[in-house]
């Protein structure tokens, strides 16, 4: 179908991208607007979430517009056996956009395909989280007041971590220098690696997590392990606590370092790094509303000189 689905962060130019920050930045002016009033936004979460969903509901509220959906799939249709497409295809009937997360990887894109109305993509497995990404972009703009020549720490599951995946490929316009800091187990996938290589991104890998190595971050982006990505618990076991981050490591760090991390966290930010003022991965949650009402604006062919 021809739509303004936003499926993958790849899919956006670098003016693209600094179209939907400067719209981003609007909504942090005044979130409280009725230009979607009228219209339904679908929020349809196959898998768990907390902040995604409530983000994307929090948006379309203070947009003006109404939210179904469901957040448990085992009430719904598809624990009888309905198939993803019948379910897009009936929820288009009674909505003007679907905001979806799905555990199989290229659900989104498959969506987009069949459905009448804009997908977007709110996580498909271990593949992409486009506005988890350009909360993430907001954020490291709004703290470092560019996103050019950033040195950008991944750290943790980088394996199975889809907003480091969609990260690095927005970050692609940037002249980024990443490091990638994680267990063997959990490396960044080739796939990825060979995209930066044609992409001419700089990166380095890491196994050690020790205050030296984080010296010169800019951005350091702590990812949890995810336990629900694992067929084997034993390896997970072994990896679960394999880094994490204390105060004390943050002590010979640069004055502009900020870290982030797309939580839910479980043991990889110790408690003590919360009241460190390079600590701003709560802000970064609530930029995810401002980023997200951009988007649910731009699928629905409102542009930034309506909201200005």
């Amino acid at each position: 179908m021809d739509n303004k689905s936003l499926v993958t962060i790849a899919e956006y130019s670098k003016e693209k991208i600094l179209y939907m920050l400067e719209m981003a930045k609007q909504f942090e002016k005044d979130p409280n607007r009725k230009i979607l009033e009228g219209k339904v936004v679908a929020t349809l979460f196959f898998e768990p979430s907390t902040r995604t969903r409530l983000s994307f509901e929090t948006a379309a509220n203070r947009l003006g517009a109404r939210v179904i959906g469901f957040s448990d799939p085992k009430a719904t249709s598809s624990s009888k056996g309905e198939t993803l497409k019948d379910t897009i295809m009936m929820v288009s009937n009674y909505a003007d956009v679907i905001v979806m997360r799905h555990h199989l990887e290229g659900a989104a894109r498959y969506a987009s395909e069949v459905a009448p109305v804009p997908i977007v993509n709110a996580g498909d497995g271990a593949n992409q989280h486009p506005s988890q990404t350009m909360l993430d972009l907001y954020s490291i703009y709004k703290t470092q007041k560019t996103l050019e020549n950033l040195n950008i720490y991944l750290v943790g599951d980088l394996k199975y971590g889809r907003t480091v995946h969609s990260l690095l490929m927005a970050m692609r316009h940037f002249n980024p220098t990443f490091h990638f800091i994680a267990p063997e187990e959990l490396k960044m996938p080739e796939e990825y690696k060979i995209y930066c290589k044609e992409n001419h991104i700089n990166y380095v890998e890491h196994t050690d997590f020790n205050e030296d190595i984080i010296a010169d971050a800019d951005i350091l982006y702590m990812t949890r392990v995810q336990r629900e990505r694992f067929t084997d618990m034993m390896e997970y076991e072994r990896v679960k606590n394999i880094y994490i981050l204390k105060n004390k490591m943050l002590e010979q760090t640069r004055p502009n370092l900020r870290i982030l991390h797309p939580l839910p966290r479980v043991n990889e930010i110790a408690y003590d790094v919360d009241d460190n003022p390079k600590a701003y991965y709560f802000q970064q949650a609530l930029n995810g509303v401002y980023a997200r009402q951009a988007i649910l604006c731009d699928v629905l062919g409102i542009a930034l000189q309506d909201i200005m």
